[in-house]
């Protein structure tokens, strides 16, 4: 996926709804940061975009039937719309002001830091989920300081979600230090 993907598919969205804004959160906010020529394959190769209209979150449902999963624009393209509501991510405090924002023409992107939607993306703790985290670590995209930080004002759903999220990042933080170890043991200096 890529930038002119998404704003083909909310440009259609706008036409049909009227609507300009839309916030994308999940796998594909990452191109909020940078095009997919930049990004690992694993970051950015989904083909639903999920998001909700900014300001009235619930129209995003009115264009679900024309752009999401089945969809004529989802037979055409080979991507669609998944709808969500601003409330399904777990995300920490503050996440709203620090989202990214992208325009072309009569639309605006909003799009979630990639740190922020990595807490939400360990709130979930699926295989494909952990690798975009992991993915996004090795390009440094991720910051585990900043995940780490976040952690303390993130509201989770309940307690074994918390547990959950706490778990991941752990592993995630022993799976960095052996990458780290093994790249310095793998460094020999040439003697001088």
């Amino acid at each position: 996926m890529n930038r002119d993907h998404l704003f083909r598919l909310f440009s259609e969205a706008h036409r049909i709804s009227g609507h300009k804004d839309y916030v994308v959160i999940g796998s594909l906010s990452v191109l909020g940061t940078q095009d997919e020529a930049g990004l690992p394959a694993e970051m950015s190769m989904s083909n639903d975009i999920d998001s909700y209209t900014k300001e009235d979150p619930g129209r995003i449902y009115d264009v679900s039937g024309a752009l999401g999963e089945g969809s004529k624009f989802h037979k055409e393209n080979g991507y669609y719309l998944d709808p969500v509501s601003p409330n399904l991510p777990t995300l920490p405090d503050g996440w709203q002001n620090r989202m990214t924002s992208l325009n072309r023409g009569n639309v605006t992107l909003w799009f979630l830091d990639p740190d922020d939607a990595a807490m939400s993306k360990y709130a979930r703790s699926q295989p494909n989920d952990l690798r975009w985290i992991r993915a996004g670590i090795l390009c440094g995209l991720i910051s585990l300081p900043k995940i780490k930080h976040r952690l303390a004002s993130t509201s989770f759903l309940d307690a074994n979600e918390e547990s959950r999220v706490r778990k991941q990042i752990d592993a995630t933080l022993a799976w960095f230090d052996l990458i780290k170890n093994s790249r310095s043991q793998s460094f020999d200096p040439p003697d001088i």
